[in-house]
């Protein structure tokens, strides 16, 4: 990969930063869903060859892309929220880039992307989500129709927020969509129609209305399954829609 790329540990947990040949001076946060990594010479977005498409894409667009292993599968814990805000910060002071940046987020990844919106408001310029999980509550209800996923999902959310699994059931702090009305930093969506995760009428339909009450900018793009590593060019022509203001 002829790039810049350099791995570094913060806080106990790896990251990654990408900088393209011909940087365009805006920078773009990657957030993973649960099968996402970060080692100390590798990450998903580079071993898997669908989603090093998305990156090879953007890059070529000229964005510099950082993101970090957040703890695993974190479910949008306030650990992850920090140590994004930390990497955020980081970045900003190490290299040359407008601080209002842009946010790519896929399945679980949004629910820390939603709160970042809450908490960076100024520092966010747009949002991309892929197949997104917006609402952990009605997902954990969900799951209890799965057995099997069921207990996995549980125990890792109730790692994820320091919670022991008896007590979950009972725990109010899971984010959920209703505390997510008020941000009108522009969003867009790319759904799959089929072979989804999360069911896009739990988490994708449900955002777009409240969005849509709250008068805030919502687009939504439906794909087939196997195009689902084809948005790269989409994705830079959405953040470029928000780039005059610098």
């Amino acid at each position: 990969m002829s790039l810049n790329q350099r791995f570094f540990q913060m806080g106990g947990q790896w990251n990654a930063v990408h900088v393209p040949e011909k940087p365009n001076g805006f920078g773009c946060l990657i957030i993973g869903d649960t099968n996402h990594f970060v080692d100390e010479h590798n990450s998903l977005w580079l071993q898997h060859i669908g989603r090093n498409k998305i990156v090879e894409e953007i890059l070529k667009c000229g964005y510099t892309l950082f993101y970090s292993n957040l703890y695993g599968a974190h479910w949008g814990s306030g650990q992850s929220v920090l140590q994004a805000k930390q990497l955020y910060h980081i970045i900003m002071k190490q290299e040359i880039l407008n601080d209002k940046i842009h946010i790519i987020a896929e399945g679980m990844g949004a629910l820390t992307a939603l709160q970042l919106m809450e908490e960076l408001k100024e520092q966010i310029r747009s949002v991309a989500l892929i197949n997104p999980c917006m609402d952990l509550k009605a997902q954990l209800a969900q799951e209890k129709d799965r057995k099997f996923f069921y207990k996995k999902v549980k125990n890792e959310i109730a790692k994820a927020y320091n919670v022991p699994v008896n007590e979950l059931d009972a725990y109010q702090d899971l984010p959920e969509l209703a505390q997510f009305q008020q941000c009108s930093i522009p969003v867009k969506i790319w759904q799959t129609t089929t072979n989804f995760t999360f069911d896009p009428n739990l988490h994708c339909k449900k955002y777009e209305e409240l969005r849509s009450e709250n008068h805030s900018p919502i687009t939504v793009a439906y794909h087939l399954v196997e195009k689902r590593y084809s948005y790269g060019p989409s994705i830079c022509q959405f953040f470029k829609k928000y780039e005059q203001e610098l």
